[in-house]
């Protein structure tokens, strides 16, 4: 590791993962035992969806984020598949949409109810028939309103209007092999894809064209993975010809050689790299692993920074990664990850450490909201939009230490406090207390109560202007606090 590194201006080189109580974590839970690279898990602000071990057939269980501790046995499931679920995921859209693909050939789209299940799901509101062999793969459209990609073992990608059920692009001459992964970009105009025969695609779906293509991007047999990052660049985890796990980075325009290549070590399990596009961090865990690795993406070489490294004792069966509009902003959350154990699901919280409470505008640039940028009609048409960008700063709740206290003593009836500035008001030295003690009786008893009063008014009037000047004077010093906490100053 260089010196440079080490030294290197970051305000996520604090970040630190933690995993939560035991009473906050789902317990007994029969994680799947298929042997697919899937993450089988998916997240979103309102539920939380786990593959689970089923009997003749295939399910998953839907929990709202609110139901944790033991999860009773008898506990409804959405089981409508014939054969064990491979993947699902959550509609960016709308929160109480799943998506789920399986072993009998079929993609299941299902509305959960806005509490949960009270009762098994086993009716969905649109099944997709189309691929041959098992379905591995389905991820929803980024930007556009219930399009969604399917990818099966049949080396067929289909892209669906969930709306109508019908599918809209069938794409079944571009991948000679098992597709291990697909990705959109930031937009979704194209996605890029991790395939069998090490090759790394970027493809357009509206045309059905291949844009670009790595051959033997990882020259390892083992399954790879290829993401998009915001900045349209390309992300892979592979294996080298000796087995060693590797990251790299890809220029589409160029995939010769790639940007910045970085061996890991020499685990046999698959890295599934979860990326943040607010931030440009790369976390990357690994199946059978016990360990969260982070890397922040740059412009400047060597492009990927190794961050930290989360560890745990127990090994992790799949991961599932929460949107940002689903963390809690005033804890300075950055991601929050949903790890599978054998027979639990533990949240691991990721935080920057920062001395003061406020808003934090770096962390927290704005995201990607729950709205949808284009109807499925238009992005067929050939529209593109980026995603419609929401400010987390409305999910911001201040500490409980910062409340104001509001005390209900009546003010005037409290000696003045020493910190007033006598210059404040010339000639009004006359204390509150002493107006109490100097009340005469009498016919000269109307002026001297308005003389009073307008020495209280005045009195008021210097301490609304220290109050006002102390404001701004914290607000500067908070202000350069943040600033040198973030490494600007």
């Amino acid at each position: 590791m260089s010196f440079r590194k080490v030294v290197r201006q970051s305000k996520f080189r604090h970040v630190f993962g933690q995993p939560v109580k035991n009473d906050q974590c789902y317990e007994d839970i029969r994680v799947s035992r298929v042997t697919w690279d899937s993450t089988f898990c998916a997240v979103n602000p309102k539920f939380l969806a786990v593959i689970v071990e089923a009997s003749g057939g295939g399910a998953f269980l839907v929990l709202p984020l609110s139901k944790t501790g033991r999860i009773d046995k008898a506990y409804p499931t959405v089981c409508g598949h014939t054969g064990p679920v491979l993947d699902i995921d959550w509609c960016p859209h709308n929160d109480e949409v799943i998506a789920s693909g399986s072993e009998d050939c079929t993609v299941m789209v299902w509305q959960i109810p806005e509490n949960g299940l009270t009762s098994p799901l086993t009716e969905p509101v649109a099944v997709l028939e189309g691929h041959t062999k098992r379905v591995g793969i389905v991820t929803w459209h980024p930007t556009a309103r219930n399009v969604l990609l399917s990818a099966g073992c049949d080396n067929v990608v289909l892209i669906w209007n969930v709306g109508t059920a019908e599918e809209l692009y069938r794409l079944d001459s571009l991948h000679p092999d098992l597709i291990y992964n697909v990705s959109w970009n930031r937009n979704g105009s194209l996605f890029c894809s991790a395939c069998k025969d090490k090759s790394v695609r970027i493809i357009d779906p509206r045309r059905g064209t291949l844009v670009a293509e790595r051959e033997k991007a990882h020259e390892g047999a083992r399954p790879m993975r290829a993401i998009f990052l915001a900045d349209g660049k390309v992300f892979t985890t592979g294996f080298s010809r000796m087995s060693e796990r590797q990251l790299a980075l890809w220029d589409p325009e160029n995939l010769e050689e790639p940007m910045a290549l970085q061996e890991l070590d020499s685990s046999n399990g698959a890295l599934l790299p979860f990326y943040d596009p607010d931030t440009g961090v790369v976390y990357v865990c690994g199946k059978g692993d016990s360990s969260i690795r982070y890397f922040e993406i740059t412009d400047e070489p060597p492009y990927i920074h190794f961050l930290n490294t989360f560890t745990s004792k127990e090994p992790q069966r799949g991961m599932g990664s929460m949107p940002k509009r689903g963390l809690e902003v005033s804890k300075c959350e950055i991601a929050r990850f949903y790890k599978l154990h054998e027979r639990k699901c533990e949240p691991i919280v990721m935080t920057v450490p920062r001395k003061s409470d406020l808003f934090q505008d770096d962390l927290y640039p704005d995201t990607a909201g729950p709205e949808a940028a284009l109807e499925a009609e238009e992005w067929v048409s050939g529209q593109d939009a980026s995603p419609i960008l929401i400010s987390l700063r409305e999910a911001y709740v201040p500490s409980k230490q910062r409340d104001l206290k509001v005390s209900r003593r009546n003010v005037l009836s409290d000696s003045r406090p020493a910190a007033a500035p006598s210059s404040a008001r010339p000639g009004a030295s006359i204390s509150a207390a002493s107006i109490h003690t100097t009340v005469p009786t009498g016919s000269l008893a109307g002026a001297t109560e308005a003389g009073k009063l307008e020495e209280v008014m005045q009195e008021l009037r210097a301490l609304r202007a220290l109050v006002k000047e102390q404001g701004e004077r914290i607000g500067r010093l908070e202000e350069q606090l943040g600033r040198m906490e973030n490494g600007d100053a």
